[in-house]
């Protein structure tokens, strides 16, 4: 009856050492319940310390409480961060994609302040600038700096042709042979267009030549040009390219000049970009030389003084232009004379960069399209072809139009190149009505026919 008795009997009722033992209790810990107390925000004291400033001191906490606490800053400190990373991508000029939700494929797209004109400017259709660039058009008083230079030039032939009165202004430095710039300065003479020979740093000459001559718009073409130029002249391009400008806007602003400022920019802003072709939206802050970084500073103190006075302006990304009277430091220039005489050329990255040649027409056309706008804010705009081309066929085409073959010596990149320059033009098409219409095929014979016609091989460099 015992034995049975013992059998029977429930546990709980057993003495405590006949108990079974649950598994692993030497190493469990006996919970007692607790009163639920409700959670409430951590006590911050106040003190005074050494200084005699009031500090925060925590008072002590719960560890869940410091748990808590730390895992709140935690999170803070990381939406802080990406915030600050945020802000960061904007100012380099990047499109910022936030996925909101993958599976319905819902985007948040901030946009660049460069694209605000899809919203901001209706289109400039070929009626309205034909119109605009006509006899009942605006004719304006424009101020053209560096009217001696390639550009400069056609730019005051084609505003004197529409009936504007351009009034150059140059310093006629001797960068390249003075002699062609003193060409340029004698057919400019032959249309009674006025040339002010001065520097655009000097703030009093410049301010009497728009007073004086009642200067309504400004075209600033004047600078220090040549990529490779800029490798051993540093200081002449931080002074002509940027001294100069801040000169020139600031007299703008003294004489509360309230029109949009038109400015040479450059392709070259975009450095080593890999993403063709090239956007007005595209990061702009890795530079190959010190020329483009000079550019694209003129890029950002435009900006700045619009921030701060209101003043717009339009910045014009040139690409490569060529044409009569252009620049004997550049390709078809330097390729031309070679091929003529006999030669040898360096042909660079053994002929497999591209360049988006521009005939200079072209270029002309977009800078005078631009004195019909009025932004309302900064704007960079590429001018280019939108069609770029080999340099191995470019130097074909070269030697057609020239009758003779190149000796070509095929060497690699040269120091502060780019292996390949590519146009976006749809902001142009869009603001400025431009319309390139000279393809390579057509333009490097206009050019070797005026080479020959002025025996241009005696401005080379």
């Amino acid at each position: 009856t015992t034995a049975t008795t013992l059998l029977t009997r429930p546990t709980d009722a057993a003495p405590p050492h006949c108990r079974p033992t649950p598994p692993h209790a030497s190493t469990q810990k006996l919970i007692q319940p607790r009163e639920k107390r409700p959670r409430s925000i951590p006590r911050v004291n106040m003190a005074v310390n050494g200084s005699n400033d009031v500090v925060a001191v925590p008072s002590k906490q719960h560890p869940k409480q410091r748990k808590s606490f730390c895992r709140v800053t935690t999170i803070l400190f990381v939406m802080t961060c990406a915030g600050l990373i945020t802000s960061q991508r904007r100012m380099l000029g990047e499109d910022l994609f936030i996925s909101i939700d993958s599976t319905a494929s819902k985007s948040l797209i901030i946009d660049h302040p460069q694209n605000a004109y899809t919203k901001t400017m209706r289109p400039m259709t070929k009626a309205r600038i034909d119109k605009l660039r006509g006899e009942d058009g605006p004719k304006y008083t424009v101020l053209v700096t560096g009217a001696a230079g390639f550009v400069g030039m056609h730019t005051c032939l084609e505003l004197d042709r529409l009936g504007m009165t351009p009034i150059g202004y140059d310093n006629v430095n001797s960068y390249y042979s003075t002699e062609l710039k003193e060409k340029r300065i004698e057919v400019l003479a032959e249309k009674q267009i006025q040339m002010v020979r001065g520097d655009v740093c000097d703030a009093e000459l410049l301010k009497k030549t728009i007073e004086e001559n009642k200067i309504t718009r400004i075209i600033h073409l004047a600078a220090q040009a040549g990529v490779r130029y800029s490798l051993d002249h540093p200081f002449e391009y931080t002074r002509n390219n940027i001294d100069c400008f801040v000169t020139l806007l600031e007299t703008a602003k003294s004489l509360e000049l309230k029109e949009t400022i038109i400015y040479a920019s450059s392709s070259s802003v975009y450095g080593n970009n890999v993403k063709i072709p090239f956007s007005e939206t595209d990061n702009v802050e890795n530079p190959a030389s010190l020329y483009a970084a000079t550019k694209r500073s003129d890029e950002l103190i435009a900006q700045t003084y619009f921030n701060l006075y209101k003043i717009s302006s339009i910045g014009m990304r040139f690409f490569t232009v060529y044409g009569p009277y252009g620049r004997p430091d550049m390709a078809p220039f330097i390729f031309t004379d070679k091929i003529m005489n006999g030669k040898e050329m360096k042909m660079f990255n053994h002929g497999n960069s591209r360049r988006d040649f521009t005939y200079v027409d072209d270029i002309v056309q977009g800078v005078v399209n631009s004195l019909f706008v009025s932004t309302g804010q900064p704007e960079v705009v590429n001018l280019g072809n939108g069609r770029p081309i080999v340099l191995a066929d470019f130097i074909r085409i070269v030697e057609k139009s020239v009758g003779k073959d190149a000796v070509i010596e095929s060497v690699g990149m040269q120091k502060g190149d780019v292996p390949v320059t590519y146009a976006s033009i749809q902001k142009a098409q869009h603001l400025l009505g431009y319309n390139p219409s000279t393809p390579i095929e057509e333009g490097i014979p206009k050019f070797v026919e005026w080479y020959r016609k002025e025996d241009a091989g005696k401005y080379m460099m």
